[in-house]
């Protein structure tokens, strides 16, 4: 990722609302929601408002789009967003990893398969 690609993610993350859709669909998966499922999720927020922010999370490269019928489905681009968690921590440790080792450890917890999940 290039410093101007993570600048855009940041400024696009900088705003309540397109943190907690960014947060929301990384829980939804690969399958992503509906634009009205989201729009719920946030305090029942107009179609206008939500149109505006998950646009300006699209144009940033955090979350992608696809028609499903008369549906437009929004998930959470999860190689970007991995490429900015790679940009922050590239050059953190320097010489030193128990500096990024608590960052490696919470991420590699969450990261687990659950238990009886198939591998895809």
């Amino acid at each position: 990722m290039h410093e101007r690609q993570a600048l855009d993610a940041f400024a696009a993350l900088a705003q309540e609302t397109r943190l907690r859709i960014i947060r929301l669909l990384v829980k939804a998966g690969r399958e992503g929601m509906s634009a009205g499922a989201i729009g719920e999720a946030m305090d029942s927020a107009s179609a206008s408002r939500m149109s505006f922010h998950l646009s300006h999370l699209e144009q940033s490269g955090l979350v992608e789009s696809r028609r499903e019928g008369r549906s437009i489905i929004y998930s959470a681009a999860l190689v970007t967003l991995s490429n900015l968690v790679e940009f922050l921590m590239r050059d953190c440790c320097q010489g030193h990893p128990e500096v990024c080792n608590p960052a490696v450890a919470a991420l590699s917890s969450c990261c687990e398969p659950e238990k009886g999940a198939s591998n895809v």
